[in-house]
């Protein structure tokens, strides 16, 4: 399996890899696709993996619009390179929306977790008002929403984690937010017919960013390891991404699916941060206790749906200790998954 090592241009090219499931299901995805908030994290290779599926399905025809405001001058020119059209708009105006090119498939990535804590407003705005504009805007649109595991309570390891099927019991501004986004969404689905997938990710992973590179970075600077957070799920985000896109065959009305998206496994921050430790010739130092309940989830529906992500987790842990042990570039976006008290 290519490792990656060349640099962010080759991590690029695979996080924008198609699998050919995903190119089966784009020849029949009905119409142009827009991806809201393109400019986050995961936007970037949504969009690209969006633009070579249709491509490779034989639909060079469909425009892929990637509609964010574009801080990120050379992330924008990247996808303009690929093929994607990118929009600069500022979608906290509603009359934005309205300017916006018309699709059949919406992909929304829209959101706001970091600073919600001293700016609830702020989350409340984006999370769960933001949608509704996006709902009516785009009314019978096929539509795939990210949501976020946040919106279970936590639970104790041996349980497997939360079940799509369990009661929601957000805890935090970020999390009830996210189930307000949610029941938006699901409200356009019972109200306006409009088909919609809502993916309740917890916790991708790529070198840049993510869990892995937080622990990494952590153990490097000589820092303590905090266990107050026990146990976490992560999967790789090429996998994620093409999850996502995949929930546009599945999204339905009147009734969402909803469908939980991380890795199969449970993993427990000791092991990981010493997994880690070794990788890197470091020896690991912990504060805190492992608590009896973390944020988890069961992906067993994913799974089933659409296989086991394409790494596995030792190979993550690998991947994430060669490229910061080689300089691989880093972004400065903690995930906070130390966090129990739901304050981001």
């Amino acid at each position: 399996m290519k490792e990656l090592l060349g640099g962010v241009p080759e991590l690029e090219e695979e996080l924008g890899r198609p699998g050919p499931a995903l190119v089966h299901e784009a020849a029949d995805w009905p119409g142009d696709v827009v991806v809201l908030g393109a400019g986050g994290k995961t936007g970037a290779g949504i969009a690209s993996m969006a633009r070579r599926a249709l491509d490779e399905a034989g639909r060079s025809g469909a425009q892929v619009h990637a509609v964010s405001r574009w801080t990120d001058a050379r992330g924008r020119a990247g996808l303009e390179e690929r093929g994607v059209r990118t929009v600069r708009s500022d979608l906290s105006d509603p009359a934005a929306l309205d300017a916006l090119p018309d699709a059949a498939v919406v992909i929304h990535l829209v959101g706001a977790k970091f600073g919600t804590a001293s700016a609830p407003e702020q989350a409340w705005m984006t999370n769960t008002v933001l949608p509704a504009f996006v709902a009516r805007r785009y009314r019978g649109a096929r539509t795939v929403a990210l949501s976020t595991g946040n919106v279970y309570g936590t639970t104790a390891p041996v349980t497997g984690g939360s079940r799509e099927s369990d009661e929601p019991r957000p805890v935090g501004d970020y999390a009830v937010t996210c189930r307000g986004r949610e029941q938006v969404f699901t409200h356009a689905a019972r109200d306006g017919a409009t088909p919609v997938a809502l993916i309740r990710l917890n916790y991708a992973v790529e070198p840049r960013y993510g869990v892995l590179a937080d622990l990494a970075r952590t153990l490097l600077a000589g820092q303590p390891v905090d266990l107050g957070v026990g146990a976490v799920n992560v999967v790789w985000q090429r996998y994620a991404n093409e999850v996502v896109l995949r929930g546009v065959r599945h999204a339905a009305a009147p009734e969402p699916f909803v469908l939980n998206l991380t890795g199969p496994e449970t993993a427990g921050v000791r092991a990981l941060a010493a997994r880690l430790g070794e990788a890197l010739g470091v020896v690991p130092v912990f504060t805190g206790e492992e608590a009896a309940t973390s944020l988890l989830a069961d992906a067993t529906l994913c799974h089933t749906l659409f296989g086991y992500p394409d790494r596995t987790l030792g190979q993550l842990v690998e991947l994430q200790a060669r490229w910061i042990a080689g300089g691989g570039e880093l972004w400065d976006k903690p995930t906070k998954f130390e966090r129990r008290d739901g304050r981001f």
